[in-house]
């Protein structure tokens, strides 16, 4: 498989990872480059690591995968932007952004929930024969740039929109979460 090829699966695995990375530079206080280089660090570490398990799983469980990875990262997203919400109308009165910490496991949880798609491409590489050490440092580098521009992004409108923030951080993970699982329930996706 081509550099470029590969280049635009990274993109296209990397997009749920920036509107999460968005929601995450809006929504958490103090945010700055130390939270996001963490944060592009777990994102492009679990999008390295995700297809190289697939690719290891091979085709034999592809079916398996397909049939509830939609489910896995609807209910992670789900969870983890009510939580934003919740946290966020518990601590109305404070003026300054939500109260919103990038801990490692949430993190942790962000990345797995963002990834699973790339496990479902690495199985793809498996029956394709592609060399997944290059693709999937390609995949990671990719996803850690973009995970970058989304913090950047996410930070800039968390300044504008102050108190509203951990809201609509939430509102846009539960969002995405009914994305991808409308995409692959009702749209047929993969």
């Amino acid at each position: 498989m081509e550099f470029l090829t590969i280049l635009l699966i990274a993109v296209s695995l990397a997009m749920d990872a920036f509107a999460v990375s968005i929601s995450n530079g809006v929504c958490v206080r103090g945010f700055g480059k130390k939270e996001a280089i963490k944060q592009a660090t777990f994102f492009g570490g679990f999008q390295f690591i995700m297809p190289v398990i697939g690719w290891v799983l091979g085709s034999s469980v592809k079916t398996y995968i397909e049939t509830f990875d939609h489910w896995i990262a609807f209910f992670l997203l789900l969870v983890i932007g009510g939580n934003m919400i919740r946290e966020s109308l518990k601590c109305e009165e404070d003026e300054s952004r939500g109260s919103c910490s990038l801990t490692n496991k949430m993190l942790f949880v962000q990345a797995v929930a963002t990834s699973i798609d790339a496990l479902a491409v690495g199985i793809s590489f498996a029956i394709l024969d592609v060399n997944i050490i290059y693709a999937g440092v390609i995949i990671g580098i990719v996803s850690f740039v973009i995970s970058c521009m989304g913090a950047c992004a996410g930070k800039y409108l968390g300044d504008k929109l102050q108190s509203k923030a951990e809201i609509l951080g939430g509102v846009v993970l539960i969002l995405i979460g009914a994305k991808i699982l409308i995409e692959h329930t009702v749209l047929g996706g993969s």
